[in-house]
């Protein structure tokens, strides 16, 4: 009988700390703790390790900023940001261009318009791993068997395998997919343009690309600071569509930053010097993102 009293009596008071826990806290630090473990923590020892001269086993040594100072004369490394860079400009450019015209025909009134919204949204839905593969496949055997049956020179070669096009299938593929998601939020945006405005500007004589341009337009700059800004860090950080459709090659002429970091850190014994590349990697993007969305937020201030 005092034990039952005893259990109750503890239960009661377990229950009165926790009335008096903030019922926020009991759910976030959960998360933060995992987070901690499984993101910061690991960050934290890249930064460490690459101040060594690890391979990822055995004995290591401090080797000081040697490896930062050996990244800015490494070919290799040059090479991989100089087409990280140039694909993650031309994609979001054309990424942006596409979705916003998309966008602008899907808010109106046309054919199987929810039909097309969902046709649309598709590539969002799948994993870009299998988006990689379907289209390497498709680069590879589907489009080259095509050419060779009509005769297409130009068409039966597949571009992955040609060093001065294999660019090009990856633009191709990255831009097919990212149009997903920039698009809706590019219909969001045209959705909250008031259309008393655009009436009023159509009364005054306005034709259609004058009200787009000087007053869509201008309305729709935080939607797109936003797309440029989430456009250039994903394309900037692509990995699984080189893995999937030239992993990396012919040679390294696809050869991505993240790509560089995987394959020579885990496989190739560079795994303090690649950490060292992956630190260089994130100060790049979040300079990049942070001057790109500065200049964006200028811009939706003058407009």
């Amino acid at each position: 009988m005092a034990g039952t009293v005893r259990a109750h009596r503890g239960k009661v008071a377990r229950r009165a700390v926790l009335g008096r826990v903030n019922p926020y806290w009991l759910m976030a630090v959960p998360a933060i703790v995992l987070f901690f473990l499984f993101h910061t923590l690991p960050a934290l020892e890249g930064v460490f390790y690459s101040f060594t001269d690890s391979t990822g086993y055995g004995d290591w040594k401090f080797v000081g900023f040697e490896n930062y100072v050996n990244l800015f004369s490494d070919d290799s490394v040059l090479h991989s940001y100089r087409f990280t860079l140039g694909f993650a400009v031309l994609s979001t450019v054309v990424v942006n261009v596409i979705s916003l015209a998309i966008a602008v025909c899907l808010t109106r009134n046309v054919k199987f318009r929810g039909l097309l919204r969902g046709i649309f949204f598709l590539p969002a839905v799948l994993a870009t791993i299998v988006i990689g593969y379907v289209f390497n496949f498709l680069f590879s055997s589907g489009l080259t068997g095509i050419g060779r049956s009509l005769g297409i020179s130009w068409l039966s070669d597949s571009i992955l395998g040609n060093p001065h096009l294999a660019w090009l299938g990856v633009v191709l593929v990255a831009v097919w997919q990212s149009c997903a998601t920039t698009i809706v939020i590019y219909m969001a945006g045209l959705q909250s343009v008031p259309g008393d405005v655009l009436e009023a500007a159509t009364i005054d004589g306005a034709n259609s690309w004058q009200r787009f341009w000087r007053i869509t337009f201008p309305l729709l700059a935080p939607f797109l600071t936003i797309n440029m800004v989430l456009s250039l860090k994903n394309q900037l950080m692509v990995f699984d569509l080189v893995v999937a459709l030239t992993g990396g090659g012919p040679g390294t002429s696809t050869q991505s930053i993240s790509y560089l970091i995987y394959h020579n850190g885990f496989t190739g014994g560079q795994f303090a010097y690649q950490s060292a590349n992956a630190v260089i990697y994130f100060v790049v993007i979040a300079v990049l993102s942070l001057v790109q969305l500065r200049a964006l937020r200028a811009r939706e201030v003058s407009a």
